[in-house]
């Protein structure tokens, strides 16, 4: 009984030890992630790249809608002379998020052929996948990443990994505050150290 005790009781340690371990790298990136999202980078440059977010039934969410106008601003100030809209269908059987990014952006006077879409992925992942890929085709090497602030460091990181130059740009007025927004922060932070780890999320 003894052993035993002292093997659990050295069990409970190494894990202890071993989470303490990978709280130093992920409370580390936190404080990264927070920081970028609060820095607006926003310079000329080949596209902007607007991430997606909820659409209701061929309508952007109040937070979709707040990124495509940032987008929009952004494409307004001549700082690219095309915009990249992206999201896949989320569940909705007729509209996908980069679409519907699109139709909105055509309602506010961009032309349908200045705006690119990647309408099939599901993760950031997926979505940054098929942006890399579809920015090189097109020999396009730098963007200004549009999304949530908390959602800027990941999505840098995940393009400059592609070799494409990345400025981000946080929309405005986003609603992440306080503890809600440091929950936000560790959960990109989490996501990114599991894309190292070679899992997609």
């Amino acid at each position: 009984m003894a052993v035993r005790s002292t093997i659990r009781r050295a069990m409970v340690w190494a894990g202890l030890l071993g989470a303490a371990g990978a709280g130093i790298p992920l409370l580390r990136l936190t404080l990264l992630i927070e920081e970028q999202s609060r820095v607006d980078e926003a310079r000329p440059a080949d596209v902007i790249v607007v991430l997606g977010a909820a659409e209701y039934r061929g309508r952007p969410s109040p937070v979709l809608r707040s990124r495509l106008d940032h987008g929009f601003d952004l494409y307004e100030r001549r700082l690219a002379p095309r915009i990249f809209t992206t999201g896949g269908a989320g569940g909705d059987p007729v509209h996908t998020e980069a679409t519907v990014g699109r139709a909105y952006l055509v309602s506010k006077g961009v032309p349908s052929e200045a705006i690119i879409i990647e309408k099939e992925g599901e993760t950031t992942v997926q979505t940054v996948a098929v942006v890399g890929e579809v920015m090189r085709r097109m020999n396009l090497r730098s963007c200004i990443a549009v999304s949530d602030g908390y959602h800027i460091f990941r999505v840098k990181k995940l393009l400059e990994a592609r070799s494409i130059t990345v400025y981000g740009s946080p929309r405005p007025g986003e609603a992440a505050r306080g503890w809600r927004l440091w929950w936000q922060c560790l959960r990109q932070a989490a996501g990114y150290l599991l894309w190292l780890a070679g899992i997609g999320w």
